[in-house]
């Protein structure tokens, strides 16, 4: 189930960047940001209401949070950073760049949280990094 949901992550995050770049024109990215994130905000609060997840709230742990505050304050300033990106450049070479983010990740992941980091992985990583460098040159 997991690879379904992934895989739609792909789907609409492919979505959006198409969509932003359309949306974006004549339109500060910041502001773009802005209003981005505020739909994303009130979807998230719907969500919560919808699944009754909202008790929970108070159960979240102190850690959890400093974790959570400081995952946002990276997504909004990748969200910020993407923004600009996009409205100063192509969509096909932004994105990615922006993918990247799963070399940095697998790497991130091995180095902070032990994880596996196999033949597969190396390779894996080497063959998005060449991929990307050809799309964007």
């Amino acid at each position: 189930m997991w690879f379904l949901f992934a895989l739609l992550s792909a789907v609409f995050a492919a979505l959006t960047s198409i969509l932003a770049k359309v949306g974006i024109d004549g339109v500060g990215s910041n502001l773009a940001t802005a209003v981005r994130t505020v739909v994303v905000v009130i979807l998230s609060w719907v969500m919560v209401f919808i699944t009754k997840e909202q008790s929970g709230i108070s159960s979240i742990s102190r850690k959890s949070w400093i974790f959570l505050i400081l995952s946002g304050l990276a997504t909004g300033i990748s969200w910020l950073c993407y923004y600009k990106a996009l409205q100063m450049g192509e969509a096909s070479k932004v994105v990615p760049v922006d993918k990247l983010s799963v070399v940095i990740t697998l790497v991130l992941a091995f180095v902070f949280l032990h994880e596996q980091f196999t033949v597969k992985s190396f390779f894996g990583v080497v063959l998005i990094g060449i991929g990307t460098i050809l799309l964007v040159i």
